[in-house]
């Protein structure tokens, strides 16, 4: 078992670094998060011993169940699920970044939370470049006027956007939710709002992490390609509405 995972990650890196090339990009650029959504903590740690140390979960109960069985260095940790604002404090317990800000209503509750604990977190916008239903994130064209309010949150660092790609076997039209995340990445960085640095574009999965390099992504979740196939496809998981 241990061998197919390093198969599989030697196989995503390669991939990783080959897109990089073609986009004439550095590889360093790029980070791999491992989406560990329904795969057991034994088998993340394999991977992380293989020297990979970035995770996301999308779940808070799995956040919680396996987050406190990784050995040291314990992995840098991304929620990068739907975040109900009853969950606020068991997340923040675990994740180092959440990924999954989309409304203001959620990002001031985070706030509270966090000035209550005297602490800060890293966290990401995400938005809905596909404007599918089943998907959380704010929309597109309201991305901006979300990203400056949650800016006068002084617990709350900015440091990207995150997006969920369509999913579709049409590469194009794929292509063009990432575009639609780095025009946005673009545009909001221009205005240089106070303390937002809006570096990172977490974007692309094990189907589509060619493309989101090509546009700019500087983290990649995957999650199938590495530990394999789970019961339902990605658009099972993904729709969380």
């Amino acid at each position: 078992m241990k061998s197919t995972l390093q198969e599989n990650l030697t196989q995503i890196n390669n991939r990783i670094r080959e897109a990089c090339q073609r986009a004439s990009r550095n590889r360093n650029e790029v980070r791999l998060l491992l989406a560990t959504k329904t795969v057991e903590a034994e088998r993340v740690q394999q991977v992380l011993d293989l020297g990979e140390s970035l995770i996301g979960e999308n779940k808070v109960q799995e956040l919680k169940e396996k987050c406190s069985l990784y050995k040291n260095p314990t992995p840098e940790v991304h929620f990068i699920g739907h975040l109900q604002s009853n969950k606020i404090k068991e997340v923040i317990k675990w994740a180092n970044c959440i990924e999954s800000i989309d409304r203001l209503s959620l990002a001031e509750k985070l706030n509270n939370r966090l000035e209550f604990e005297q602490r800060k977190i890293d966290i990401f916008i995400q938005v809905n470049t596909s404007y599918e239903e089943s998907k959380f994130g704010v929309a597109p064209e309201k991305a901006i006027d979300l990203i400056r309010s949650v800016s006068a949150l002084k617990n709350l660092n900015i440091k990207g956007l995150m997006t969920i790609g369509l999913f579709s076997a049409e590469p194009e039209k794929v292509r063009k939710c990432f575009q639609l995340l780095k025009k946005i990445q673009v545009e909001a960085k221009a205005l240089q709002i106070p303390g937002v640095a809006l570096d990172e574009l977490s974007m692309g999965m094990s189907g589509d992490l060619e493309i989101a390099i090509e546009e700019g992504a500087t983290i990649v979740r995957v999650g199938t390609a590495i530990f394999g196939k789970r019961i339902h496809p990605d658009s099972y998981y993904w729709n969380e509405a």
